[in-house]
């Protein structure tokens, strides 16, 4: 039995989209739905995993006593003690290495890796590149709670990474994702927006800006539709390709860098696939191919952006 990683990963703080000129939706929930954080759905999804299960525990830098660093693990410790939600040293290689030891073991250890954006950008094409892991990467707040739980009950190894930017964002939360029964399946994107005339690809903060420029592009009669990819290994590519046969037309966005990236992926996969489909070019959009910048205003620079120029 494998555990899950956390990794918590800043991509930039003024992220947006940049759209030069150029299926299978997911279930939808008809019931009243509730406002929640992001910050709140990991909680909550963390609570009833380890409530559900004793074998299920959460270690990691600041996870008990601070109660987390952006407060994802408030209340844990208190509710299931020093046994269950433990604190560790700054080595992440060392408290990694014990979580793969407990899973080993038998456990379903949560390891939680603190900020990681002093690093570089974006480490989703990073891990999907590993063989043996799944990477998933949350947008809303459905996507976090029914992802982590999928995460944690999976005999994998799963990366879940996830946008500090994003914890305080509030979407709205079905009935059907509250219940703590509630499971998102790993590998299956979401279809956030339905459009006619190009597909959006987009991950994790993203797909904000993604559905930015769908609102710009449709003032000038053009219907985009947003793929929330979810899931970066496995990568769905059933449903990219359903929508470039719909669309003929695809923009892929991230904020990593543009060589071997997860757009990279993706335009493949549809050259294979869907190739005699498609009416234009793919459009790539993708960070600067140079180290992150620390300084806010280059930092623009160097993360896509949305042109309401268009």
């Amino acid at each position: 039995m494998w555990g899950i990683i956390r990794q918590r990963v800043n991509y930039g703080a003024a992220s947006a989209l940049r759209i030069r000129p150029a299926l299978f939706a997911f279930q939808s929930y008809s019931s009243a739905a509730k406002a929640l954080t992001v910050r709140e759905a990991l909680n909550s999804a963390l609570d009833e995993e380890m409530s559900a299960d004793s074998k299920v525990f959460l270690m990691g830098e600041e996870v008990g006593e601070y109660q987390g660093a952006y407060k994802i693990t408030k209340g844990l410790l208190e509710k299931y003690g020093p046994e269950r939600v433990l604190d560790t040293p700054i080595t992440e290689a060392g408290f990694g290495g014990i979580g793969v030891g407990a899973a080993y073991y038998g456990l379903k250890p949560v390891v939680e890796f603190m900020t990681f954006n002093f690093s570089m950008q974006c480490y989703a094409a990073w891990y999907g590149s590993c063989p043996g892991l799944k990477v998933l990467a949350p947008y809303s707040s459905e996507d976090a709670r029914g992802l982590l739980k999928a995460a944690i009950r999976d005999p994998d190894p799963v990366v879940f990474l996830e946008n500090e930017l994003l914890y305080g964002e509030s979407f709205p939360v079905s009935a059907e994702a509250l219940d703590s029964s509630f499971c998102l399946p790993i590998g299956k994107a979401k279809v956030e927006q339905e459009g006619k005339d190009v597909t959006i690809t987009a991950f994790s903060k993203m797909v904000t800006h993604a559905l930015k420029a769908a609102d710009i592009l449709s003032k000038e009669g053009i219907g985009a539709e947003i793929i929330n990819l979810r899931s970066i290994c496995p990568l769905d590519r059933d449903t990219i390709n359903a929508s470039i046969r719909k669309t003929n037309r695809l923009v892929t966005v991230e904020e990593g860098f543009p060589q071997h990236g997860v757009g990279a992926e993706i335009c493949a996969s549809v050259l294979e696939e869907s190739f005699e489909y498609l009416d234009a070019p793919i459009e790539r959009i993708a960070g600067a191919d140079v180290p992150m910048p620390y300084a806010a205003n280059i930092e623009r620079t160097a993360v896509p952006q949305v042109n309401v120029s268009v």
